[in-house]
């Protein structure tokens, strides 16, 4: 495990930080000296964490906020750099995904994802990383997916805004590294959160799953090193090289055959 010493005493923010892979994040982040931003819409569930935080001595602020609105990156950029704070680490871990036809979906349910998943990411990299880049210092940890290395059927949405921040993270990894910026694309697979339960999508998730733990364990680690890209199991690993050899109309055809909603009786 990478020691991360460079972490101690830095301000992280993390979005997303209420649960699942965000929440693990932000322990991992403390573990390793880090005083945590924590922001999602749930205050509850950030004031259970941040009591948590705080029983270990780690100082942590809390920013409530809805990525889904296009003005929550300025009220989370205004309660910290613009309060003075030097956020050195930023996570931009939130997001959602929704399982069923594209059609027949509720459009908001869509439009939600890229705003959440696309756009918010942007808005907070625009507000960080400027700073980061006249320090000469920074992190930056975006999470993908491993859905972002084929299209996905009934995830069309999902998968395709994983593709934008995979490679939003590569293009802008190379932009900063000479600023001493580093910046990490994390793209888990299946793991053990509400994600899943949250975008209707039990139909993926299957039995292997890795813990919110593991994954934010690796990916911090690949961030202190400097890594660009991580898929956090040896599994998944294989399989995102495999697809580069099989051809798009074969994925989407067996994923259509195994995930396609059933027939609502109701229509």
């Amino acid at each position: 495990m990478a020691s991360g010493q460079e972490f101690q005493g830095r301000w992280a923010l993390v979005t997303g930080a209420s649960a699942g892979i965000g929440a693990a994040l932000a322990r991992e982040l403390a573990g390793r000296g880090a005083k945590l931003i924590l922001s999602a819409r749930r205050r509850e569930r950030l004031e259970a964490l941040q009591a948590e935080l705080a029983g270990r001595g780690i100082e942590t602020r809390i920013v409530v906020a809805d990525l889904n609105d296009a003005a929550a990156p300025q009220q989370i950029f205004d309660a910290t750099a613009g309060a003075g704070l030097a956020v050195d680490i930023l996570v931009n871990n939130a997001g959602l995904g929704h399982y069923g036809e594209f059609y027949l979906t509720e459009p908001e349910q869509e439009f939600s994802q890229v705003r959440v998943n696309c756009e918010a990411v942007v808005r907070l990299a625009r507000h960080f990383v400027p700073l980061m880049v006249e320090r000469r210092r920074g992190w930056v940890l975006i999470v993908a997916s491993t859905a972002s290395f084929q299209p996905v059927p009934y995830i069309s949405t999902y998968a395709a805004t994983k593709v934008f921040d995979r490679f939003f993270a590569l293009g802008l990894a190379e932009e900063v590294a000479r600023f001493g910026v580093r910046v990490t694309a994390l793209c888990p697979g299946t793991t053990e959160s509400e994600f899943f339960d949250v975008a209707g999508a039990q139909r993926f998730k299957g039995r292997d799953l890795q813990s919110a733990e593991e994954v934010a364990r690796r990916g911090v680690d690949a961030l202190v090193r400097g890594k660009r890209l991580l898929i956090p199991r040896l599994d998944r690993r294989f399989a995102a090289f495999l697809v580069r050899f099989v051809p798009v109309r074969l994925i989407t055809r067996v994923v259509d055959r195994m995930a396609r909603p059933k027939p609502d009786p109701a229509r």
